[in-house]
Order: structure tokens, then sequence, then C-alpha cells
């Protein structure tokens, strides 16, 4: 381990071998002044009064006041209707995490509201759904294939959670309690007397676990494993689209819905860290490496096909008809988040990073008030993001999930702080040992690859910077960089790998990463056929797209990107002040009123000329007036 004049060390490492991580709490982590903030608060503020308004509007919530007498009427809406109002409870929570007003102001007196048409809906027994109250009361868990009610307890669980550790308050939790409780007095073995049972649509085993790790529950955790166990043996069907096909320790691929498979494998990873079973973890590395290298979009979308929400077959990757369900995306941050904190490896963490900011930041609209349940990857113009939809998961969890993002910048291990994410901010980390770190980051990211990090800790820390994989991928000379207190370090920094500093620190110490952000040209494996000879365009974490907006001279269909020339990324005010990507191509003349077959002689006659374009990145697109638009693009 090569030592410097000032006592750092600096060693490459992808920390294999350091498991349990600990993440650090959501209200410990402040975000500022930068790319997250605004998401994370003003815009925050208007999804969060939009989705209520929405709530409350499409009747979610009043279906918990006709569950409990409080008002007449019919129930409205799908079965699984009741999720929606938990995940908006839980972004709501999140959202207030760190403030020093939480019980005030107009979301705190909304949440107080909706949690008491909730605990006042549930029953004695501590059954809670509101399609099934009434003359539906004799359907309970007849389907628990399509019916969704465990999976509604498990947005139950985890909006409580939220809700509880940001205000402190027990109201919501003491009903996912009962719950709970009902849930583990009904099910499990035959044996022991409960029914056998397995969900439909994953999430609860999850919420479980956490659940079980707040309130000291090991009944919850038992509950859970049993859920995941008894998969694959057919108590719904058999069938690989609920991922009922085989046991889970068996399974070698995403298959199936790809919302359900992925949460699936979170509750499988959580399963993982508490028993230790690797036979878990084998399972979940053979899914995670199929996903990656054959199911995975260029955006860090997943499920390709509309037909079931569903994973396709390996390399089945269509653009203008790719599914990519903005909640299967944010399932993937969920899932690649367990695992880094499962095994410490870098390339979850650079997943989680790449699909947070291209697969899911792409379902919410700049302004905060519309969405997108599909993500393709090229379009005519006609897809737009909506302010609302009748299965209106997505426009919920993608709240839920960027309120909750502080939480995913930074984990503990032993004397380790580990530091995943790069945003403007500031945190405070309480160690295993009981000190506390503080830790400021100022930096324009991802807009620029210059960090700038004073960590205040006294004694000894080591430190794990990440080094994104991406780094690697521009050509040229530039290599990342670190100084620490004004000095360069030694030691080798490789890209996807976490960087260790290991020293004596004092109130103030600095660090300074310069991470190269050349804009990159992307191609696909040949097996994909719609982007075989085709290039898309990268810079930093960001996946870039062209849209007609900016680019009004030409059909985007005929434009072909050379494999050398320079792409010049600038500063803009374009879209809330985006950096674009500029470089030049070549359009060929085809017309679309042209013969749709024709010699290959006749093709090649036609005419090309020069031009010059302009990428934005892929989250940004569709906030302007319509228009085509495409990720991957014909080279030379």
């Amino acid at each position: 381990m090569p030592r410097n004049d000032h006592s750092d060390y600096v060693v490459d490492t992808t920390a294999s071998k350091h498991a349990a991580l600990w993440p650090v709490a959501v209200s410990a982590v402040r975000l500022t002044d930068g790319f997250w903030a605004p998401r994370i608060k003003s815009n925050h503020e208007t999804t969060l009064a939009e989705q209520f308004a929405q709530c409350e509007s499409t009747g979610r919530i009043d279906n918990f006041r006709i569950a409990s007498g409080r008002k007449t009427g019919e129930f409205q809406g799908a079965v699984f209707n009741d999720s929606d109002v938990y995940k908006w409870l839980e972004a709501a929570a999140w959202s207030l995490a760190g403030s020093s007003a939480t019980g005030d102001g107009p979301v705190a007196a909304q949440m107080d509201a909706v949690i008491a048409e909730i605990a006042a809906a549930q029953q004695p027994d501590g059954y809670l759904n509101t399609y099934f109250m009434g003359e539906r009361a004799n359907q309970r868990y007849v389907n628990f294939k399509d019916w969704h009610e465990l999976y509604c307890y498990g947005h139950l669980f985890q909006a409580a959670i939220a809700h509880y550790r940001v205000t402190g308050g027990g109201a919501l939790l003491d009903v996912a309690v009962k719950a709970a409780d009902h849930l583990c007095r009904t099910f499990g073995p035959a044996e022991d007397g409960k029914r056998p049972a397995v969900p439909g649509h994953e999430e609860v085993e999850m919420a479980l676990f956490e659940l079980g790790r707040l309130t000291k529950n090991q009944n919850y955790a038992r509950l859970a494993e049993y859920f995941i166990n008894a998969r694959g043996h057919g108590l719904i069907g058999g069938g690989a689209y609920h991922q009922d096909h085989k046991p889970v320790r068996d399974m070698d691929r995403m298959i199936g819905h790809a919302v359900r498979a992925v949460y699936l494998n979170c509750g499988v990873a959580d399963m993982a860290m508490e028993t230790g079973d690797p036979a878990l973890v084998v399972a979940l590395e053979r899914m995670w490496n199929n996903m990656t290298q054959k199911q995975l979009y260029v955006s860090g979308g997943i499920g390709s096909r509309h037909e079931g929400e569903a994973f396709g077959a390996d390399f089945e990757l269509p653009n203008a008809r790719a599914y990519t369900e903005t909640c299967a995306a944010i399932a993937s941050v969920m899932w690649n988040w367990r695992m880094l904190l499962l095994t410490g490896e870098q390339r979850f963490a650079d997943l989680l990073e790449h699909t947070l900011y291209n697969g899911v930041l792409s379902g919410l609209a700049l302004d905060g008030n519309s969405y997108f349940y599909v993500n393709p990857l090229a379009d005519d113009g006609r897809h737009r993001r909506q302010a609302w939809f009748g299965c209106a998961c997505c426009p919920p969890n993608v709240a839920r999930m960027i309120a909750s993002l502080p939480g995913y910048f930074y984990s503990v291990s032993h004397n380790t702080l580990w530091v995943h994410l790069y945003a403007q901010g500031a945190a405070e980390v309480q160690l295993p040992d009981g000190r506390i770190v503080k830790i400021t980051q100022t930096t324009s990211y991802p807009w620029d690859g210059r960090i700038h990090l004073q960590i205040d800790a006294a004694g000894p820390l080591d430190v794990m910077l990440r080094i994104p994989a991406w780094c690697a991928d521009g050509g040229g000379d530039e290599k990342p960089a670190l100084q620490v207190a004004g000095r360069p370090v030694s030691g080798t920094l490789t890209p996807g790998a976490y960087a260790k500093i290991g020293r004596v620190w004092t109130s103030g110490d600095t660090v300074a990463i310069q991470l190269p952000m050349p804009a990159r040209r992307i191609v696909c494996h040949p097996f994909v056929a719609e982007n075989r000879n085709c290039v898309a365009l990268m810079r930093g974490p960001l996946l870039y797209c062209l849209e007609a907006a900016d680019n009004p001279g030409f059909d985007l269909r005929n434009l072909t990107l050379p494999d050398a020339g320079a792409i010049e990324a600038r500063p803009s005010s374009l879209l809330n002040g985006v950096v674009t990507l500029h470089g030049h191509g070549l359009v060929h003349e085809v017309k679309a009123d042209g013969p749709l077959y024709q010699n290959n002689a006749s093709a090649n006659r036609s005419r090309q000329s020069a031009v010059a374009f302009t990428a934005i990145p892929y989250y940004a697109w569709a906030n302007r007036q319509p228009g085509p638009m495409q990720v991957w693009l014909a080279r030379t």
C-alpha cells in the first residue's frame, strides 16, 4: 500500500469483501442548490400537492372513508388502489426528512388526515384492504395471483416505516404492526396450522424485512422468508409470469412481469442479509449478470414487452416499442442498492446511479406534474407524459423514490464511510463507534466532474470514494484524479472501483475529485438487431438523445454519425439548464414517399449532406413541443 509524505493512503479496491454496509438515514443527508435539489424541494412539493389532489379526485382516499363507514358510496378504481395512497404517504414522509417542522405545514396536515382515514378503515383483526370490505368481504384472500392484497400491505408497511422514522409518530406504524400481526397469524406452512400462500405481486417480502428491523419483531422476517421459500411450488399456478416457475435458489434469469421480478429480488437480497444464505446470493448474481448482459436497455430501463409488462427474450430490446416501465427502473435502483449493501461491490452502485439518472428520472416531467408510465428509446412525437393514469402506480412511486434519494448517498461499515453518489449537499453520519462525521459536497455534478468534499472528523477513518466505471470509456489521456488537503495522493484510481483514503482526519480536511467527462460513443451487442451499426451518446452518468426541437432541418432517421470527430459539451439554458452535446454527421436524403424496396445500387446513389446536431439528456426529452426523438443513431 503506497504511502505519501502526509500519511494518506490510497488503494485501488472493489471492496468485494466488505459485506453488510449500513445505510445512512434519509434525514441525515440534505441536498442543496444542485441538480437534485429542485426535484426534492420546490418541484417535489408541487408533485406531492398534485398527487394528493389526484388521490382525492379519483376516489382513492374516499375508498378508505367508505370502508370505515364515514362516507357512503361504492369503491372506485382498481383492486390495488390502496397502494397508491400508501406510496403517496411514503413520499410525503420522506419529503419532510431533515425539516425542523415535520409536524407543521400542508403536507404534514394531509398525512395526518389520510392516516386517520386508514386507521378507521382497518378491521378489528388487522385486515386492511378497502376493495374487500362490505359485500366483498367474503372474497378476501381468494385470488393471490391477481388481486394484490399482499402487495398493498407491503406499501402500507413501507409508508409506516417512513412516517415513523421522519416524524416519530406511531399512528400509521400501529396500523402496520396490527396488519403484519394479522398476516403472521394467517399465513405460513400448513403443518403450523396456517394458510399456504405466495404473493402474486411481490413487494410485501422486502417490506416485512424492513418492518422487522424497525420493530425488532422476528416474526415478520420469518413470514417474509416463508413467502420467498414457498415460491416455485405451484401455489399460484407455477407460471413464469409470476416468478412461480421454480424455487428462487434455482432461478438464473429475469423473467415474467418486470416489476414483480425485481421486487422479489429486493426481498431475496434482504433475506440474504438476514440469513447469510450463500445460495441466495449466487442466484441473485446469476440473475443480475444475465439482466445486465442481455436484458438491459442503455437507459437502465428493464422490461421490453408491452404484453404483460414483462422481460423479453435475451437481446430482445426494441426501441420505439420498449416498455421499460418507470416502476421497473425504480425497482432496479432498490435492488442494486440492496446488492451494494450486501456485497460492497462498485458495479451495483454504478448501475444504481445510471438507472436513477436515465431510467427513473425520465418518468417525471421537469415541472413535476406529469409522468411517463412507458419510456421508449425512439418516438415519432406521439408519446407524451400524462398527469395521472387509471393504473397510477408510477407517479407516487417516482415521488417516493426521489424523496428518499438522500438516503442512497452514503453508508458505513466498521470504521469506514462510503460515498456512493455525488451531488451538492451536506450530511451528518454516525459511525458504528458513535462518532459523528460531517461531510459537505460542493459540485455541479453531473454537469461537471469536479467534486469538492469537506470532511469534518476526528481520528482515524477510512473514506471510500466511488470512481465510476464510465471514467474508463472516454478515451484520451485524462484520468480520474484525487487530492487530499490540496496535495495529490499516491496510488492508482481505477474506474469501476472505490478509492480508499485511510488517514487521521481533523476538522476541515478537504478532498477534491476530478472525474473526466468527455462525450462517449456507445455501441451495442450485435445480437440486438435494432441497434446493429448504431451508436448512442453518453457523458458522465447521462444518456443523451436527439429531439426534432433542436434539429429541425432533417429527419433524425436519416442522420449518420461518424466514428471519429469531436463532440463538444456546452452549458445551455435549455430544459432548466442542461449541458448539451454538439457534433457533425451526415444526412442521407431519403424520402418518406420513396419506394419501399429498391435495388442496392439505386439506394447507394442517395445524396448526402453534412449537418450539425444537438443532443440533450434523455431524461429531459418530451418537455417541449411534440416531435420525433431517437437515442440510437446510425453510424458510418
